[in-house]
């Protein structure tokens, strides 16, 4: 199914759509989108909810109820496309990660096969709930730490951007402590993780993806060698890895190791990175609500929550149909690429009340999609909610007072705009 005011949709005549419609060819990639994409997720729902995009030939899956039905039917949809490149790797790309070893085999995200649950049981070992609530006091700690200098710079300069100095490292450095890693610096983590979301996520051109492919031959390279010293503790990560029986009884091979590495060392700390990034933006934007979120019981919860809902830093996840099926009264081939729009079905009409309204406590919150659902959800859910609870709170406290640096005026901060991915690139603050 397409709809042709999707694929023409002409510039300026937004208006039937409300305020600020669609203005022009829908492009996930592009400005427009990343910026303001809920126009568009709103016009997918109502006018073609299983929609093809000529641009990337995927299937645009914009429905609560459709995109809850993917997840739950992992036997029809299958998640082996879920970290392919989006843009096509030249011969000259894949020739600098051939030479780096690097693969990846299924493991966690990508893995339909019989060797998921296993893998998926150990990385939910060291992020279960109990193990994050023990893990409180470690990120508050780190969270101490960096606002500490954060409030250093706002005294000297006035101003100071949470997103680098704070947001993106805090998860990073409580990774490392959760999984044992000593042996590298955050910034190499930070550096290589977003390498990595660009390259495979992204829409680079032909000449930024060689230094790209570079940084992610770097840290499968890293990876690999970490995997394979007999130096990790035991009882870490990596350890545990090591240690792992596959179903057969078979001990798990290094690149399957390495690739669930890969995957979770990204997504603990980037994808929680942007989720900070987004909740202090929103809620240092909100007039008197940086006050209340210091010390209000549960409030702070209650508004990482809702921006789950409505802006998370995961907005889509692809699948693949395994046979010919029907979906949304669409009917798709077999081996067709699906993308779940997961951001727009947080602002479903159906599911949510008042979708685009912030609204914490609200009935029914945690019927989003923000961390998927059935055998593929996210097991660092837990620890997402608690570190972005905890960052949020830590801030409002240290830093009493402190405004948007763009409140008095119309700037918006630069957007990560990946397929998958969207957060603010920076979260601008100063002193009154």
């Amino acid at each position: 199914m397409t709809s042709p005011a999707l694929e023409a949709f002409p510039p300026g005549t937004g208006a039937a759509w409300g305020r600020s419609g669609p203005p022009g060819l829908l492009d996930v990639f592009g400005e427009p989108f990343v910026r303001d994409p809920y126009p568009w997720l709103e016009l997918l729902r109502t006018d073609s909810p299983v929609h093809h995009d000529a641009g990337t030939g995927l299937w645009l899956v914009s429905r609560h109820r459709d995109i809850r039905r993917v997840l739950l039917e992992p036997e029809d949809f299958l998640p082996d496309n879920a970290q392919h490149a989006v843009t096509p790797l030249p011969v000259s790309v894949l020739r600098i990660l051939a030479r780096a070893g690097f693969t990846l085999p299924p493991a966690l995200a990508n893995n339909g096969t019989e060797s998921h649950a296993g893998l998926r049981r150990l990385v939910t070992r060291f992020f279960h709930a109990r193990r994050v609530e023990e893990a409180v006091p470690v990120i508050e700690r780190i969270a101490g730490e960096l606002l500490g200098r954060v409030r250093s710079t706002l005294d000297a300069a006035g101003s100071c951007d949470l997103f680098a100095s704070y947001a993106q490292i805090l998860p990073c450095r409580v990774l490392m402590e959760l999984l044992g890693i000593e042996d590298i610096e955050p910034t190499t983590l930070i550096r290589w993780s977003d390498a990595s979301l660009e390259l495979f996520y992204g829409r680079p051109s032909p000449e930024r993806q060689p230094a790209l492919a570079e940084l992610v031959a770097d840290f499968h390279r890293w990876l690999t060698a970490t995997v394979r010293s007999g130096t990790v503790p035991e009882d870490s990560f990596i350890g545990a890895l090591r240690r792992h029986r596959l179903p057969g009884g078979e001990p798990l091979d290094v690149r399957t190791a390495v690739a669930a590495c890969f995957f979770v060392f990204i997504a603990g700390q980037s994808t929680t990175g942007q989720l900070i990034a987004t909740v202090l933006r929103r809620v240092s934007s909100e007039p008197g609500l940086w006050t209340r979120v210091a010390d209000e019981a549960g409030l702070a919860e209650a508004w990482v929550e809702e921006v789950l809902r409505r802006e998370p830093p995961v907005t889509t996840w692809r699948r693949l149909t395994a046979r010919a099926v029907s979906l949304g009264g669409v009917r798709l081939p077999a081996g067709a690429p699906l993308l779940l729009m997961l951001m727009g079905s947080g602002s479903d009409p159906e599911v949510f009340a008042e979708p685009a309204t912030m609204c914490p406590y609200r009935s029914g919150i945690r019927h989003h999609l923000a961390f998927g659902a059935g055998r593929h959800r996210c097991p660092g859910a837990s620890l997402a909610r608690t570190e972005a609870t905890v960052a949020l709170r830590a801030a409002a406290r240290a830093l009493p007072g402190i405004l948007p640096a763009d409140a008095d005026g119309p700037a918006e901060p630069p957007m990560l705009g990946l397929l998958s991915f969207r957060a603010p690139l920076e979260v601008p603050v100063r002193v009154p």
